[in-house]
């Protein structure tokens, strides 16, 4: 079992950066597959970014490929999302998730949540 703690939201301009860290506890977290999620007002919640157990793997939402990097560092139970080029699209609450075995774009396979940070990019 683990928990995970997003931060590192917060407001930009459009055109600017971000970088979303999720810091996770549990001696098994270098075993999960971790995705980034986000949920914008009156949307459902959505696939952004993951990345396998031992960052071979990367897989990105086409919303956001090429402008956002998924990362980790198992040393230090992290995870990182590395945004530029931001929207206003992008403006929502972005969720770190964790799973063991489940399929990385849907988020019900997922077991443990980050609460959630938000990222608002004004035009």
């Amino acid at each position: 079992q683990i928990q995970v703690v997003e931060s590192g939201g917060g407001l930009v301009q459009a055109g600017g950066s971000l970088r979303l860290s999720c810091a996770a506890s549990g001696r098994t977290f270098s075993s999960y597959t971790m995705g980034w999620f986000r949920q914008a007002p009156g949307k459902e919640r959505e696939f952004v970014a993951a990345i396998s157990w031992s960052a071979d793997n990367t897989y990105y939402a086409d919303s956001v490929k090429g402008r956002f990097t998924i990362s980790r560092d198992n040393a230090k139970n992290a995870v990182y999302l590395q945004m530029n080029s931001l929207k206003p699209e992008d403006t929502a609450v972005y969720y770190c998730a964790a799973t063991m075995f489940g399929s990385y774009w849907l988020l019900y396979e997922y077991d443990y949540w980050g609460q959630g940070t938000q990222v608002t990019v004004s035009s």
